[in-house]
């Protein structure tokens, strides 16, 4: 059987910023913070996708990041991107490839108004 490999290099360093929460108001706020580990990874974008949302079309940054396995990265962090200050959010689960805890592939948005 022929394990995964990553097909890009880890070139890419990201910061990984995980919340913590606080209550207000009955609901649990996240606050991130400006400063956390750095990983390496791949990073491509697809020169944004194209939604429409409330009737208006609009363009999400999206990408792909492989990285090495680090349970760190989840649902709820955000990667700040070392080369241009750019922080985008995990969408959905990680995924833990083959389950070896090896490497973890994601899809990330990028938030508005963040930017080096």
């Amino acid at each position: 059987m022929q394990m995964y490999r990553p097909k890009n290099p880890f070139t890419t360093s990201f910061m990984i910023l995980n919340p913590t929460y606080k209550e207000e108001l009955g609901k649990l706020i996240p606050i991130y913070p400006e400063e956390g580990v750095i990983v390496s990874a791949s990073f491509k974008t697809f020169g944004g996708t194209e939604i429409v949302a409330n009737g208006v079309l609009a363009v999400q940054d999206t990408g792909e990041v492989e990285t090495w396995y680090t349970p760190d990265i989840k649902k709820d962090t955000h990667l700040k991107c070392m080369n241009d200050g750019k922080v985008y959010e995990v969408i959905g689960t990680p995924e833990n490839i083959e389950m070896r805890n090896q490497f973890l592939k994601l899809k990330v948005n990028s938030l508005r108004g963040s930017h080096g």
